[in-house]
């Protein structure tokens, strides 16, 4: 059965070329997108954090250890799902990295059953967490639409105040406050208060 291309790429990073060549004909052979890397150094140098991508690295390597790497990528705040590939004795070190947020770990020998769920299932969450980056940048496109004064009105419209509320908060009108209402409507292509709360509060930003 051919399955359909998958979106999304797997960087594979182990200073062992039998290891990377291995994951790479596996995962492959069910058309996954594959970039390999011999080193941590080597990988960081070229990552690209706005690519749908998840991450397999042996945990023990010369130089930047896997360890290592995952930490480097958390400094960096990077979204990226990791899972490591270890050896026998490796395993308490393999739980510390999943107490850091690694998705699992796979021990050597592994078999193409292993390997493919796990992949499928971080670039699952890949995607899901590039979809959640996307939807705040584009409500951080709109929100930067509005002057200070439509800001501040919105906080208040978001903070359950009325338009006399907000008139005396701010000392302006209360005409002054529904014109600045119906351009907050318009600049954040909102038709009800409810579409604008979900706006407001990143609930369901629509695309810019």
């Amino acid at each position: 059965m051919s399955l359909i291309p998958k979106r999304g790429t797997v960087y594979v990073v182990d200073d062992d070329e039998a290891v990377r060549d291995s994951v790479q004909w596996l995962l492959e052979g069910q058309d996954f997108r594959v970039r390999c890397f011999e080193s941590a150094e080597v990988f960081l140098a070229r990552y690209d954090p706005r690519e749908v991508a998840c991450l397999i690295v042996d945990i023990r390597m010369d130089g930047m250890s896997g360890l290592e790497l995952q930490d480097r990528l958390l400094e960096r705040k990077s979204p990226l799902p990791i899972a490591f590939i270890t050896g026998h004795g490796d395993v308490p070190l393999a739980v510390d990295t999943m107490k850091k947020g690694a998705m699992d770990f796979i021990q050597k020998p592994f078999k193409e059953e292993q390997l493919v769920p796990l992949v499928e299932r971080m670039l699952e969450q890949a995607r899901a967490l590039f979809t959640e980056h996307q939807q705040a940048a584009s409500r951080d496109a709109l929100l930067a639409k509005l002057t200070g004064r439509e800001a501040q009105v919105l906080e208040r419209i978001v903070a359950g105040r009325l338009n006399k509320q907000i008139a005396d908060d701010l000392g302006i009108s209360i005409k002054t406050v529904e014109a600045h209402r119906a351009n907050i409507m318009e600049k954040l292509g909102a038709n009800t208060v409810a579409d604008l709360l979900k706006i407001a509060l990143g609930q369901n930003a629509p695309k810019a």
